[in-house]
């Protein structure tokens, strides 16, 4: 467990926490967490997460934009319905993406658990996808890759981040009832 190990977590714990609120501020501190989680995953020879660090920055950009258009007058961010055809589009480029990142890593790289780490990496562009785009079901998809996460990081060591990923399933969990509670939002999934 190194120091910036402990600063990544502390970051990320807070962005996620600041999400489940629908908070603006949950932006900046995304893109402070995915720089310094970056550094960690290189360290640990991780390559699609650190891959995936690099793309998150890219998509927390578009999200913050997204949330910006999107402010109730209370301040909240008002949340949007997935359809069933948009989940299923998601999940298949999902698979897509984590088959083409595991063979590259496999072949091209020394990684650590390439298909594993890739298939996670592929699932969490579309549920930070569907987190910019403010589906609810977004909660539903960080629950199951979290769940994952937690056992891939204990192999690989990094106790104090399997820790924060168990926190994370925590956290989806109130993101999850945080926003549904209080909103007019729709289900997680609608019919096309």
């Amino acid at each position: 467990m190194s120091p910036l190990e402990i600063v990544a977590v502390i970051v990320s714990a807070l962005a996620v926490w600041t999400t489940t609120r629908r908070s603006l501020w949950c932006w900046p501190l995304g893109l402070a967490s995915v720089a310094l989680y970056g550094v960690v995953f290189l360290d640990a020879k991780l390559y699609s997460d650190m891959a995936l660090q690099a793309v998150f920055g890219a998509f927390l950009v578009y999200g913050w934009v997204c949330w910006w258009r999107g402010v109730r007058d209370d301040g909240h961010v008002v949340v949007r319905p997935l359809s069933a055809r948009d989940a299923i589009l998601g999940l298949a480029a999902g698979g897509v993406a984590s088959v083409a990142l595991g063979l590259a890593m496999a072949r091209w790289t020394d990684a650590s658990l390439p298909y594993l780490d890739a298939t996670l990496a592929g699932f969490s562009l579309v549920a930070q996808y569907w987190t910019a785009r403010k589906h609810i079901a977004n909660w539903w998809l960080w629950i199951a890759v979290d769940v994952v996460y937690v056992a891939m990081y204990v192999v690989k060591d990094l106790y104090l981040t399997a820790g924060l990923y168990a926190a994370f399933i925590v956290l989806a969990i109130l993101g999850l009832r945080s926003w549904r509670v209080g909103t007019d939002a729709p289900p997680a999934v609608q019919p096309s």
